[in-house]
């Protein structure tokens, strides 16, 4: 299996590199949060009254939804490991108590939640695909994207992000790269493009990267390959 793309645009956020330019300077022992730095995107865009009402998964696949600028209308596809676990915890510890349930914080604990709120903001009414897949969840979106852009070669806006687990479920996961969302406006590979080239394939012998360690090379724009959510990736640029 080969799976290539053509990048159109991208976005990502972290608490360390909120903005595309910041991910020049990414380091991979930069693991520590500098405490100046905001712990969501500020989404300057959305009203006030909106989004104070989001959670900080959905706060941040809109911002990197935002920075990638995608066509008006533009088919999307979001995807996330954990989704709003957070929300849903919160949401379980309230039946535990014997509380009442926010209709908000329930209406929003749905994995859809990004993609549903995205297609209001952007009155984007193209269809919208959402992905849960464990570890593989970025990947299989890419696979999901390719399927799509075999039937309709227009561009299609993929939103990746997900947030480190709540604690009770730590001892169950290693994931040192989040929080972290990513977005990229992709179409089918084009050999005469100047567009950056993104390979998927399966998993080979060789380096592992991150997901930061992708962004960064997307940022300034070197190439990279290496094995990462079991399968193995190739940024290149002409």
């Amino acid at each position: 299996m080969q799976l290539r793309f053509s990048i159109c645009s991208w976005g990502a956020w972290s608490p360390q590199h909120q903005q595309p330019q910041d991910w020049q300077h990414w380091r991979s022992t930069n693991t520590h949060q500098n405490s100046s730095l905001a712990d969501t995107p500020k989404l300057a865009r959305v009203p006030a009254m909106q989004r104070r009402r989001y959670s900080a998964l959905t706060k941040m696949q809109l911002e990197a939804a935002f920075q990638a600028d995608a066509p008006h209308s533009c088919r999307t596809i979001f995807a996330s490991r954990h989704g709003e676990l957070h929300r849903t915890i919160g949401l379980l510890n309230n039946i535990v108590k014997a509380e009442p349930l926010s209709p908000l914080a329930f209406s929003q604990s749905v994995h859809n939640t990004a993609s549903g709120i995205y297609s209001i903001l952007t009155d984007n009414r193209a269809p919208s695909t959402s992905i849960a897949a464990g570890e593989e969840s970025l990947p299989q979106a890419l696979i999901e994207a390719y399927a799509q852009l075999n039937e309709d070669p227009t561009p299609v806006l993929l939103v990746f992000g997900d947030q480190p687990v709540p604690e009770i479920y730590t001892d169950f996961v290693d994931e040192l790269d989040l929080p972290l969302s990513l977005a990229l406006v992709i179409e089918r590979c084009d050999e005469s493009s100047t567009k950056p080239q993104l390979t998927l394939s399966q998993a080979r012998e060789g380096n592992n990267i991150s997901y930061g360690e992708l962004v960064h090379s997307l940022s300034v724009a070197r190439p990279i390959a290496g094995n990462l959510c079991h399968y193995h990736w190739e940024l290149s640029f002409d």
